[in-house]
């Protein structure tokens, strides 16, 4: 038995076979000549927005932790680091420098 997941021959129970698809062309992407922006136009025919939109919600259905758990997490996790560091940068206090504004405490 391999112990990397197989590609779905049919759907997962819970999964379809689009999620399905978008699942297995995550974990190989980059196997894709050219950009991924271009592979996901033309094998889903989705923009790149909708598609990381879908993605988002599959990672979320127990049925693709199922499918490929090792995956779902690493792209949960990718996610959520994402998340913690837009949430830093809009309620975090701004670095110094780069546009930045000067605060109250600084000197000119």
């Amino acid at each position: 038995m391999s112990a990397q997941p197989q590609p779905a021959d049919g759907p997962v129970a819970g999964l379809s076979a689009r999620d399905a698809s978008i699942l297995d062309f995550e974990r190989e992407w980059w196997r894709h000549a050219g950009a991924k922006e271009e592979a996901i136009r033309s094998q889903f025919s989705l923009s790149t927005a909708r598609y990381y939109q879908v993605l988002n919600a599959v990672i979320d259905l127990p049925a693709a932790v199922r499918h490929d758990p090792m995956l779902v997490g690493r792209l949960q996790r990718a996610r959520d680091a994402r998340t913690s560091a837009r949430a830093a940068r809009a309620f975090g206090r701004p670095e110094r420098g780069a546009g930045a504004p000067h605060d109250e405490e600084s000197t000119y």
